[in-house]
């Protein structure tokens, strides 16, 4: 199963259309935060891929929840944007809350900057910004014999 990962679109319609094009046999998204408009035209889009998006500390006014924990093809993935843990400054409260939630991945954003690692059975997975020039996307796959694989992805520039 592949999983496209966003997040910190901010405004920036076009470059998530763009990620989702270059990922056609994603069978999820996940949307990390500050992004709601995007997602909700996302949604409109996209009716036959699932969508799970978190409110980022931009997005205001809106009803998204702050955090989310889901199962995918038996992993558990906790989602969120970053903020509330902190993650601009340390990963470790984030680290922690994933592992409280038993989670195999955990996917964030906030800081703009990409990065995929793996600690101690948990991976760890920010997207980076897919906004403007040097936009980042990651997608995750999970196989059929429970292996996880993660990745991140530079937009290609337009010619």
């Amino acid at each position: 199963m592949r999983i496209l990962v966003l997040s910190d679109t901010h405004g920036d319609a076009r470059s998530l259309m763009r990620a989702l094009q270059q990922q056609p046999n994603a069978e999820m998204i996940i949307h990390c935060g500050d992004g709601r408009a995007e997602v909700e035209d996302l949604q409109k889009a996209v009716k036959d891929i699932p969508i799970v998006p978190v409110r980022g500390n931009c997005d205001w006014g809106t009803a998204l929840p702050p955090t989310q924990v889901i199962e995918v093809a038996g992993k558990r993935i906790f989602i969120t944007h970053g903020h509330l843990y902190q993650a601009k400054f340390s990963i470790y409260n984030l680290v922690c809350a994933a592992r409280e939630e038993k989670a195999d991945i955990v996917c964030f954003g906030h800081t703009h900057q990409a990065m995929a690692e793996y600690d101690d059975g948990l991976y760890i997975l920010n997207p980076g910004s897919c906004h403007g020039y040097g936009a980042t996307y990651a997608y995750i796959d999970i196989t059929s014999k429970g292996d996880i694989v993660t990745n991140i992805v530079r937009l290609d520039r337009e010619v």
